[in-house]
């Protein structure tokens, strides 16, 4: 990585960019003024800082903002930080926790011994004051970064050193450890003093840094006869992001995460469930963490989860058009059941969280019942059901009606307790979502009927079930062009006579050479109307209500798929795989 030009810091208000913060937002972006107000509403309500309200709020982009604060102040934008070239020893001098808490990196020193330093906050001048006193006798320069770039570069600076990428590290890493393997495989029972050892904290660590990096939703440790495989999951796709660890590494690693979790090492004949909280790259995780003794040692499980995921609206996730002028009006209802449907890892949860964050204002009060808590929203109270004390969800859900809500939130329906509770909530005034785990909309009035809930009740406290699958977004980097047939289109239900441009997958860096990157929803939404009550209440059959439905205008999953294959955003592989064979339900 070439330095950037030899650009001196210069501080707000003076020459040769004497220029307010709001003034060259204004001036430099697509910001308006109400959007800015509305920032600066936020920003009195929760704190934080202006920049950073803007990007999380969706009204600048982070690289559009860096550009006009590097216009402004004359300052070049770094898109991308490569740690390969960042100097160790230089980043060495500065502290881990001041790098973090300021939002910077120092980068390398050239020839002229300038000191070429990646920050985010041009504003905020005393770190670089800091700075100029840490490196006295140097020139400091300056690079404008985005604050999460920095954040990851200084994590893989850090822990390992500015060299090679994780994979190398943790390949490097494990033939470190053979000493180590070769004492603990001597001393088997010293399994807490083995994992307090430096090279499994770090190898651990880094595994999750990585996982955290490659957007992994889990991490999977599986021992062998001889080696030790891990594999991330992404995109709901598991990959080998290293080569396999040495099988005698295995009590120490799984001790290591069993301490993490606050485990009980010993235990190895029982499955063991548990819960770790990180810090990795400035962002807040909870880790949910199981073992299971299998046939070579313990298998361990992590699922990652960010503690403040940032929430997608509901324009975002998916939905086409009128399915989202329906959705608004759904939950602008004052009462009612919506369901949401689909398998487990369907994005049910982020659908609903979506939902919620649209309506959630000051004048209503919102009360959830969930296991576990995945999604923290502020202004939500959240309760996690706890089978051992005798909270369940039933038992939740009655306490939470006395709390005098206006909406709530149940994780799932899993009993005819909790289904009547919710039926009985909504009839009486309360707007309830709930998820259940059903093929298709249709299929989800079924399921309640076969728990024992009367169809009447069903037909009349239901105002819509949406199901949905989770379909690979495809890579906007390496995507190609194809001319589909008519064939190939016919197999997720589209009639034609002539040959389509779609896109097909390739596989490229960006994407880990899959050819997808991302995941976004399809969806079947289903209204319940006079003539689908009527039909709930008589305790027809779901193919003849689904048939109903799409008469009156439901596309089902298959459909939804098919267009978003028509818009470039998937491939007809990934429809197949999501969605069930259905007859033709589109002609272009």
């Amino acid at each position: 990585m070439s330095a950037p030009g030899p650009t001196t810091f210069v501080k707000p208000g003076s020459s040769p960019a004497p220029y307010g913060l709001e003034k060259v937002l204004l001036r430099d972006t697509p910001l308006s003024e109400a959007q800015l107000e509305q920032a600066r509403t936020v920003q009195s309500k929760t704190g934080g800082q202006l920049l950073e309200i803007l990007v999380q709020e969706g009204w600048l982009d982070e690289l559009t903002l860096l550009e006009a604060l590097g216009k402004a102040f004359s300052i070049p934008v770094l898109e991308k930080i490569d740690v390969d070239a960042v100097d160790p020893e230089l980043a060495a001098q500065v502290p881990i926790a001041f790098a973090k808490n300021n939002g910077l990196l120092p980068l390398q020193r050239n020839d002229e011994n300038q000191i070429t330093v990646a920050l985010s906050n041009p504003f905020d001048t005393a770190p670089l004051d800091d700075l100029h006193l840490l490196f006295r006798g140097s020139k400091v320069v300056s690079t404008l970064t985005s604050r999460r770039e920095i954040l990851n570069s200084i994590n893989e600076v850090y822990d390992r050193g500015g060299v090679g990428s994780a994979s190398e590290w943790a390949e490097d890493a494990a033939t470190d450890l053979n000493a180590l393997a070769s004492e603990i495989s001597q001393e088997p029972e010293d399994l807490l003093e083995s994992a307090d050892e430096a090279p499994v904290i770090r190898l651990v660590n880094s595994l999750l840094q990585e996982a955290i990096k490659e957007r992994a939703s889990d991490v999977h440790i599986e021992p062998f006869e001889n080696e030790i495989r891990v594999r991330f999951r992404v995109d709901d796709v598991l990959y080998e992001p290293m080569k396999p660890l040495p099988r005698s590494l295995q009590s120490s690693i799984v001790s290591r995460v069993k301490i993490m979790g606050s485990l009980n090492i010993a235990e190895k004949r029982l499955p063991q469930d548990g819960r770790i909280r990180l810090k990795i790259a400035g962002k807040d995780y909870d880790v949910r963490l199981s073992t299971v003794p299998i046939a070579h040692g313990e298998r361990v499980v992590m699922r990652l989860l960010p503690r403040t995921q940032e929430l997608l609206d509901l324009s975002k996730i998916g939905f086409n058009p009128k399915q989202l002028t329906v959705m608004h009006r759904l939950i602008a209802r004052p009462n009612g059941i919506i369901l949401v449907t689909g398998p487990t890892g369907s994005g049910k949860t982020t659908t609903l969280y979506s939902a919620l964050a649209g309506i959630n204002t000051e004048d209503k009060n919102i009360l959830t019942v969930e296991d576990p808590v995945e999604i923290q929203l502020k202004g939500v109270g959240q309760i996690e059901v706890n089978p051992k004390v005798g909270l369940t969800f039933s038992s939740g859900l009655r306490s939470i009606l006395r709390q005098d809500p206006n909406i709530v939130l149940i994780g799932e329906i899993r009993d005819l307790e909790t289904a009547e509770i919710a039926i009985q909530a909504s009839l009486t005034g309360h707007l309830v979502f709930s998820t259940l785990h059903t093929n298709d909309a249709p299929g989800a009035i079924t399921r309640l009927v076969d728990m024992g809930v009367e169809p009447f009740l069903v037909g009349s406290s239901l105002a819509a079930v949406v199901a949905q699958r989770l379909v690979r977004v495809l890579c906007s980097t390496c995507k190609k062009p194809h001319l589909a047939t008519a064939e190939e289109l016919a197999e997720i239900g589209v009639r034609t006579q002539q040959s389509v441009q779609i896109y097909e997958p390739v596989g490229c860096p960006a994407c880990n050479n899959t050819g997808y990157r991302g995941r976004k929803g399809i969806f079947e939404l289903m209204m319940i109307d006079d003539d689908i009550r009527a039909l709930i209440t008589q305790n027809t059959d779901s193919k003849t209500i689904k048939k109903q439905a799409m008469a009156k205008g439901m596309n089902s999953l298959r459909a939804d798929g098919a267009r978003k294959v028509l818009q470039g955003v998937t491939s007809v592989a990934e429809v197949i795989r999501a969605t069930e064979e259905e007859s033709v339900v589109e002609q272009i």
